[in-house]
């Protein structure tokens, strides 16, 4: 099982002068893809580093399966903004980095690799350089390298922010592939409320700081009744009633918060 649970996680920075995450519960179940999204600054990286073993919890647990985290592992793989990629190594040695850093044998490791690329759309550019591909491909690459792992659960932090407007689009609808083909639980951190929407199972909304979770969006039910699954096209799901009423739901519920941050 890779479900992901926050019980009662409370977050302090600066000797406990910075309260960034006030009392946060969400489970998050095996397989499922959630989105946070959230005013700027209200702990949504955070609960990511949290689940992630790169920080922890002042008080409260965050768990994966049945095990607390306590620091990083396989079992969990982290998609950045930035796509770190290695400039001097090419898109085949970047997506084997971390089978050779647990050291699965060559042979594996090639054939892993094959799979991937494939996966992601790249094939034929195995022995090209980051700097010779685009942004869009570039992120591929990163997010290739998480697949390739065979992790539990995808940590993806505003995978997408970095990339203009058309490749986010096809990155989304990549992303939405690949969840189908290749499920696994996924935390997704992003500022745009159509890609929560788009992408997610389900969508929490925090508060501004302290981040608390103000509310849980169930997309999946809608999108199962709707029929948005038979729809290839992005725009084809946004022009859809029940995907503007979601949207509306959420960004009124920012809304509240930025309005309340003001006074």
């Amino acid at each position: 099982m890779s479900s992901i649970r926050f019980d009662a996680v409370n977050k302090t920075f600066g000797g406990g002068q910075v309260k960034a995450l006030d009392d946060i519960d969400l489970a998050i179940a095996d397989k499922e893809f959630m989105a946070i999204v959230g005013p700027s600054g209200c702990g949504k990286t955070t609960c990511l580093r949290l689940a992630a073993g790169f920080e922890f919890p002042s008080s409260g647990r965050v768990l994966v399966g049945n095990s607390e985290v306590k620091e990083p592992g396989p079992d969990r793989a982290v998609v950045f903004q930035q796509f770190a990629l290695f400039p001097w190594k090419t898109v085949a040695e970047n997506i084997e980095l971390g089978l050779r850093n647990k050291n699965v044998p060559r042979a594996e490791r090639r054939a892993r690799v094959a799979e991937a690329v494939g996966m992601i759309g790249l094939k034929g550019y195995e022995e090209a350089y980051p700097h010779q591909l685009s942004g869009g491909m570039q992120q591929r690459v990163a997010i290739a390298r998480a697949y390739v792992l065979d992790p539990q659960v995808l940590l993806m932090d505003e995978p997408f922010g970095a990339l203009d407007a058309q490749t986010r689009v096809v990155m989304q609808e990549e992303l939405v592939r690949l969840a189908r083909r290749n499920p696994r639980t996924v935390l997704f951190i992003t500022h745009g409320v159509e890609e929560a929407v788009y992408l997610a199972d389900r969508v929490a909304v925090m508060t501004r700081r302290p981040g608390r979770i103000k509310e849980i969006i169930d997309v999946k039910s809608v999108r199962e009744a709707e029929g948005w699954e038979k729809l290839s096209r992005i725009e084809d799901v946004m022009d859809l009633e029940s995907f503007v009423h979601l949207r509306t739901h959420i960004w009124k519920s920012l809304r509240e918060e930025k309005s309340g941050a003001e006074h």
